[in-house]
């Protein structure tokens, strides 16, 4: 099947780049590839149930969103063990490390993918009562 795509020429120029220095034959075979271990990372987060610990990496433009961003750490703060923040110019880097049930943390890594100012959420499942142990990225690089 055929489709078109609109990307940032940047965000393209850095696929390409990549996926040739993997030694992989095509775009079409390194798209193939990237939308086959999103649709894995998402299942994992899915199908996680029960009591989970996961580390949740995200960056954001710090001015656009930070008092939403407070708003969405409080209703969550029974989940929120604690979070580790950092500056980068505009942007801030973010680590929140969290502990609860299965759904308030899909619910909680949905909400901060639901700003348009966070650039990208990647979760590391650590730990659940639904066969995590070992499993890692909810977005893989």
């Amino acid at each position: 099947m055929r489709t078109s795509l609109n990307v940032p020429e940047e965000m393209l120029a850095e696929f390409d780049h990549t996926w040739q220095a993997e030694g992989l034959d095509s775009r079409s075979r390194a798209l193939r590839e990237a939308i086959q271990e999103y649709v894995e990372s998402h299942h994992r987060l899915e199908q996680a149930s029960g009591t989970v610990v996961a580390a949740l990496i995200f960056d954001y433009a710090h001015d656009r969103i930070i008092e939403d961003l407070h708003d969405v750490q409080h209703e969550f703060q029974a989940e929120i063990d604690t979070t580790s923040h950092v500056h980068h110019g505009e942007w801030c880097l973010e680590t929140v490390f969290c502990e609860g049930a299965a759904d308030r943390i899909r619910k909680l890594v949905y909400r901060l993918k639901d700003f348009d100012a966070v650039g990208r959420v990647s979760v590391v499942l650590l730990r659940g009562d639904g066969g995590l142990e070992g499993e890692a990225s909810e977005d893989s690089p």
